[in-house]
């Protein structure tokens, strides 16, 4: 007898709600593990870090300044923080941020009043209370967060000295840094030239020649590796493949800075072919995040940097972007390629179909602006009929918000449920085969697809 939608979903939950957190790929902070500081304050650990929080505060007239954020040297009060994101708490209904953080303060942090403007001041000094005893340490915190394994995602020009640090340390934490090379591989990159510099100087390479920089890159792979990693990470906006048959003079005209916005799509996307064939050499599984335009408020940009919620998803195409790519190295059964989308579109029309036929190719997680409810309910709809699940990567968290990485695990959990609860009743398979599918899409797709269990 086929059990109820609702019993169905239950069971499965139940299931995989307790197992280890897995956590591939993400921005948490390696020096939180190296240095086991208590966090700063409440704004710090919940608001100021969080992209998903300034921003919607941001669009309703909130300055960023205001919050502390990308203001070196210019401290806002963090209690006065904490009082805006309370008054503005409301603006959360119905986003995976309130779910997220309603989820932090009840259940990770145990506090039982609902935040408002009333409750503000004595739920900050309760957080503040709690942050400041041993057991809210970060390294305390992973522990009884079960986190089996987190990535951070760390320049190429990083000294990996926070990693190093951990090692070297009697912690049985798992921090394992990723090999994110944008800024050497993208020569749109304003400080290109002087990250060649760099990558020289932490290499002792010469880079030279177009062989010297791959060497130098090999070397920078290797040094990842040696501290754990298993993936790299590429971000990029527009998915664009070339082989170069000679690439040197193309690169030297880079290395100079005489290059045009042309040169650097071409370059680019000469490199992501490199670095998949690195891939193939040395085994570190590689992500793709595509399809953000990156700092769309020029303004922001000027006055408050990078990254401060003005990344807009933009359409892309897989097929003709990664057409040289694949038929370069796509047949190669160990290479293991992660496609990250924000075009919700390209997932029946083209990733699907893709993971489903080439060796190397994974569909990564609802990321970004669709990694909710409703967002995990339409990657499945849409990618399951055509690739199955063998063909997914499991969930990754990819938060910079610590605290968040439970609630985030849960909320993906759910989801499982829900949707092989459907297929359930639906007559797609019965109980047993969810239930295994439930412990891949948990955590065995990730530890496998990432290679975190070799």
């Amino acid at each position: 007898m086929t059990p109820s939608l609702q019993t169905a979903q239950d069971r499965l939950y139940h299931g995989i709600k307790d197992l280890p957190i897995v956590s591939p790929h993400g921005h948490c902070e390696p020096a939180w593990f190296a240095q086991n500081l208590p966090f700063a304050n409440p704004a710090e650990l919940l608001v100021v870090p969080d992209h998903y929080v300034f921003r919607m505060l941001y669009s309703q007239g909130v300055p960023l300044a205001r919050l502390g954020v990308g203001t070196p040297g210019k401290t806002a009060d963090p209690r006065e923080v904490f009082r805006i994101f309370a008054q503005h708490w409301h603006l959360f209904l119905g986003t995976p941020s309130r779910t997220w953080i309603r989820y932090v303060l009840n259940e990770t942090l145990s506090i039982k009043d609902a935040l408002s403007p009333e409750t503000a001041d004595k739920i900050y000094d309760d957080i503040s209370d709690m942050i400041a005893r041993d057991d809210h340490r970060p390294r305390a915190l992973f522990d009884r967060f079960n986190i089996e394994v987190l990535a951070t995602t760390d320049s190429a020009l990083d000294d990996l000295q926070h990693h190093a640090s951990i090692r070297a340390s009697r912690w049985q934490g798992r921090i394992i840094p990723t090999f994110r090379p944008d800024s050497v591989l993208d020569p749109s990159d304003p400080g290109f030239v002087k990250n060649l510099d760099a990558l020289a100087e932490i290499t002792q390479t010469d880079l030279g020649s177009y062989k010297g920089y791959l060497a130098a890159l090999r070397k920078r792979r290797a040094d990842f590796a040696e501290m754990g990693a298993t993936a790299t990470d590429h971000a990029i906006e527009t998915v664009h493949t070339e082989w170069l048959s000679d690439p040197e003079a193309l690169y030297q005209r880079l290395r100079s800075g005489k290059g045009q916005a042309d040169d650097a799509l071409r370059f680019y996307g000469h490199m992501l072919i490199e670095m998949a064939q690195m891939s193939v050499e040395d085994g570190l599984t590689m992500q793709i995040h595509a399809g953000s335009k990156r700092n769309t408020n020029t303004q922001v940009l000027a006055e408050f940097g990078r990254d401060k919620g003005a990344d807009i998803p933009v359409a892309t195409d897989w097929v003709r972007g990664l057409e040289a790519l694949l038929n370069r190295v796509g047949n190669t059964p160990n290479l293991q390629i992660i496609l990250f989308t924000l075009d919700e579109t390209t997932y029946a029309r083209e990733l699907a179909p893709m993971a489903g036929h080439w060796p190397c190719l994974r569909i990564g997680p609802p990321w970004w602006f669709h990694d909710s409810a409703a967002g995990i309910a339409r990657y499945f709809d849409q990618v399951v009929e055509t690739a199955g699940y063998y063909n997914m990567a499991g969930f990754n968290d990819d938060t910079r918000a610590f605290l968040s990485i439970p609630a985030r695990h849960d909320l993906w959990r759910r989801g499982v449920a829900q949707h092989l609860a459907t297929q359930v009743e639906n007559g797609a398979f019965g109980l047993s085969d969810a239930s295994e599918i439930a412990q891949l899409l948990a955590t065995d797709l990730a530890r496998s697809v990432y290679g975190l269990d070799r």
